[in-house]
């Protein structure tokens, strides 16, 4: 059984053998093509091929079709040129995916290095601040500088100071909530473009439970919200309003992004 079917793969591979033995590519090939070399069959084959691929070549080809082939030896393939490989489909769309990988990547690692201790804190707040009404919280008409009793007398929270920079913006409500991780955070509306101050805690090392303080003012981004951030005795302060950092920047010197 495994004779008669070496014999017809043999005969399967002499039936397609090229007529030149310089295309022997193929081992399993050239041990078919030499076993058959010998035989005058095989032989008659041969030169039958070679006259019809002679005759076939003396055959001129119709202008318009000619430019169908862009390679002169069109049976021994054409070679791929860095201008073609990068007109090829399949080349095109790998490197638009890696482009867009390593932008996306780019985009993260810029975000990771401008980050500061509170700064995923910040910007869950300024998505509170977006879905935040006049009525969730308790109408307050003061200066928000005063508010820092308010918040030490009815809530027991220390050091929930407004900087000097916005003490005395009139105030429209003000109200305390636990966030998801169970911080206290205190909220002011003020009348000025209708900002929003937040004061939480700041972040601590877990380890040694010490402050995790940063210098000067620290912008943060959250869809259509900007908030500008300052940390101040373990008390994060950030003001927030709809809008670009140039909206901010007359409020606030020295704030990095």
């Amino acid at each position: 059984m495994k004779t008669l079917q070496l014999l017809r793969r043999q005969r399967a591979l002499l039936n397609c053998a090229p007529v030149s033995q310089n295309l022997l590519a193929d081992r399993s090939m050239r041990s078919a093509v030499s076993r058959a070399h010998v035989s005058d069959q095989f032989a008659n084959q041969q030169n039958f091929d070679r006259a019809v691929a002679a005759l076939v070549s003396l055959i001129p080809i119709p202008p318009e079709s000619a430019e169908w082939f862009a390679e002169k030896d069109l049976l021994r393939g054409s070679k791929w040129t860095w201008k073609r490989m990068v007109r090829n489909p399949a080349v095109l769309a790998v490197s638009i995916a890696v482009v867009v990988i390593a932008g996306v990547f780019a985009f993260h690692l810029v975000g990771r290095l401008n980050d500061f201790p509170g700064s995923s804190t910040a910007r869950k707040l300024l998505t509170v601040a977006g879905s935040t009404r006049s009525v969730m919280l308790d109408p307050v008409n003061a200066d928000a500088g005063t508010l820092s009793d308010l918040f030490f007398m009815k809530h027991g929270l220390e050091h929930y100071d407004v900087p000097a920079e916005f003490a005395d913006f009139r105030t429209i409500g003000c109200r305390v909530f636990d966030d998801d991780e169970s911080r206290r955070i205190a909220q002011i509306w003020v009348a000025e473009k209708r900002m929003q101050f937040f004061l939480f805690p700041a972040e601590r090392d877990i380890k040694t439970g010490a402050v995790q303080r940063f210098p000067g003012w620290r912008y943060v981004h959250q869809e259509d919200w900007v908030g500008a951030v300052t940390e101040h005795s373990g008390v994060c302060f950030m003001v927030a309003l709809r809008g670009r950092e140039k909206d901010l920047a007359p409020y606030v010197s020295g704030a990095k992004q």
